[in-house]
C-alpha cells in the first residue's frame, strides 16, 4: 500500500490527491492501469510531484494536446512498459451560429454541467467564436452529449465526437529570454520574463493575479528556482531554466516565456 497518509500531510490539494492515491493503490492491487478525472493544473502539479517520488508506480498525463490546462493521469505499476497506456480522451464539436449571440468559455462549460455532468469529466474548452466550441471530455459520455448538450445560451448547437487531432488549438508562441538579477526573487523575474515594471509586476504579485508552481503567491520576495513555472492570468505562463552565478555573484537566468 501507498504512504497515504504521509502524503497528505506534505500537500494542499488533499481531497484530490487522496482520490489519486485510491486509484493508485487499485492499479498497484490489479495490475491493471487506472485513469483519473480531469484534474486542474494545482491538482496536476502535485500529483506529478508526489508520484515522482514513488516507485511502485508510473504516471502519465494528457488532456488532449500539449498545452491543455486540465488533464487526466493513467496510473500504472511500475513494471507495466509505459508506451502501452494512451490517457482516454475525447472530442467534440460544439457548433452552432453564435455571431448574434456571443458565448463565452463560461457558457459552454454552464452548457456541459447543466446536462448532468460533474466538472471533473470535462477537460478544455476551446472557444471557436461564433463557429462554436470544441470540447475534451471522458469517453464515456461521449454518446450521451450528442443527444442532450442541444443548446448553448439561445443558440441551438449540434454535439458530435471529432478525433482528438481536429481540435484547433494555436500553437504557443515561446520566447527565450536571458536575464543578470541580484537575486532570484519573484517581482525580479518575472518582471524581466514579461517585459514589465518591477512596480507594476508587485502590484500583479499582490493584487493575486500571480501563481507559482500553480500556486497563488502575492509576496514579491518569494524566492525561485530552475524547473518553477510562474503563470500570470492573460499573459501566458513563463518557465525558469538554467541558473549560473556570474563571478559578480549575480544570477544569469535562462527564461522560457509561452503566449
Amino acid at each position: 500500500m501507498l504512504p497515504k497518509e504521509d502524503i497528505l500531510k506534505r500537500v494542499e490539494n488533499r481531497e484530490a490527491i487522496a482520490r489519486i492515491i485510491d486509484r493508485a493503490e487499485q492499479a498497484v492491487r490489479t495490475w491493471e492501469p487506472v485513469a483519473t478525472d480531469f484534474l486542474s493544473p494545482p491538482e496536476l502539479f502535485e500529483a506529478q510531484a508526489v508520484f515522482g517520488n514513488l516507485s511502485e508506480i508510473h504516471a502519465v498525463a494528457s488532456g488532449g494536446y500539449p498545452q491543455a490546462e486540465r488533464q487526466r493521469l493513467v496510473i500504472t505499476r511500475s513494471e507495466i512498459p509505459f508506451d502501452e497506456q494512451p490517457v482516454p480522451l475525447a472530442a467534440l464539436s460544439i457548433a452552432g451560429n453564435f455571431l448574434f449571440d456571443t458565448a463565452s468559455h463560461r457558457d459552454f462549460l454552464g452548457s456541459l454541467l447543466g446536462t448532468g455532468l460533474v466538472r471533473d469529466k470535462v477537460g478544455d474548452i476551446i472557444v471557436l467564436g461564433e463557429r462554436g466550441a470544441q470540447a475534451v471530455v471522458v469517453p464515456e459520455l461521449v454518446d450521451f452529449l450528442q443527444t442532450s448538450l442541444v443548446q448553448v445560451r439561445s443558440v441551438p448547437v449540434k454535439t458530435q465526437a471529432i478525433a482528438l487531432s481536429d481540435l484547433r488549438v494555436r500553437e504557443p508562441k515561446t520566447k527565450e529570454i536571458t536575464t543578470v538579477e541580484a537575486s532570484m526573487r519573484l517581482d525580479a523575474l518575472a518582471s524581466a520574463g514579461f517585459g514589465m515594471s518591477r512596480s507594476k509586476m508587485a502590484d500583479l504579485i499582490t493584487g493575486g493575479d500571480v501563481r507559482v508552481n500553480w500556486k497563488p503567491i502575492t509576496q514579491s520576495s518569494q524566492t525561485l528556482q530552475s524547473g518553477d513555472l510562474i503563470a500570470i492570468r492573460g499573459k501566458g505562463r513563463l518557465e525558469i531554466g538554467e541558473v549560473a552565478v556570474t563571478k559578480k555573484e549575480r544570477y544569469r537566468v535562462q527564461l522560457t516565456r509561452m503566449v
